[in-house]
Formats: structure tokens, C-alpha cells, sequence
């Protein structure tokens, strides 16, 4: 499974970006996708998740409201919709997948996008 994402840039506060994370190879064993985010000089945190199947989401606290994760089976992507943005959403944002392809639990990321929010 390779993950390739797009969509970043930089946004005035208050501004939205959508972040797109395409999934190609063999993406029939993925249970679940993610955005994860890293800020310079802060650990990597995950902002938020879906799983395939179901569409069971789950957020980062500070981003409840404001961001949207969403999927689309037919074109194995993922997006993230990113409203109200603030200075403090600057980050390398990236793509997670937990692939089941190999029969145990693997991490596959994207190389990441850059988003950058002015105040």
C-alpha cells in the first residue's frame, strides 16, 4: 500500500483546506485511515481517523467541529475537510493506514503535506 497526499498550502486564519490522501496497491486489507499532524519541535499527534468498513470517526479534541474526516471507496481516498483554521494547525500534516495485507498490523504513511495557517 502506498498513501500519497495533496491539498496543503497556506490559509489565513479562519480559512479551510482540504487535505486528500489517495491509496493505491493492494488497499482491500486496510481497516483504517488517519490524519496525523506534527508541529516543529512537538510530537506527532493523530487529529483524526475512520475506519473502512463502518465509517466509525474519531477526533483530536481541539479539532471537533472543524475538521471533517470522510472516505471515498470507489477512488480509495481519504479526506480531510479543515474549517475555522487557526496559527495553531500548522503542521506537516500526514497520512496514516493500518494495513492488514501481510496478516498482522502494519503502518503505512504518506510522505506528508505542509499546512500553514497566518494569523
Amino acid at each position: 500500500v502506498q498513501l500519497v497526499e495533496s491539498g496543503g498550502g497556506l490559509v489565513q486564519a479562519g480559512g479551510s483546506l482540504r487535505l486528500s490522501c489517495a491509496a493505491s496497491g493492494s488497499t482491500d486489507k486496510i481497516q483504517s485511515m488517519a490524519w496525523f499532524r506534527q508541529a516543529p519541535g512537538k510530537d506527532r499527534e493523530l487529529v483524526a481517523s475512520i475506519t473502512t468498513v463502518i465509517g466509525i470517526t474519531n477526533y483530536l479534541d481541539s479539532v471537533k467541529g472543524r475538521f471533517t474526516i470522510s472516505r471515498d471507496h470507489f477512488k480509495n481516498t481519504v479526506y480531510l475537510q479543515m474549517n475555522s483554521l487557526k496559527p495553531e494547525d500548522t503542521a506537516v500534516y500526514y497520512c496514516h493506514a493500518n494495513d492488514l495485507g501481510l496478516g498482522y498490523p502494519v503502518n503505512v504513511w504518506g510522505p506528508g503535506t505542509q499546512v500553514t495557517v497566518s494569523s
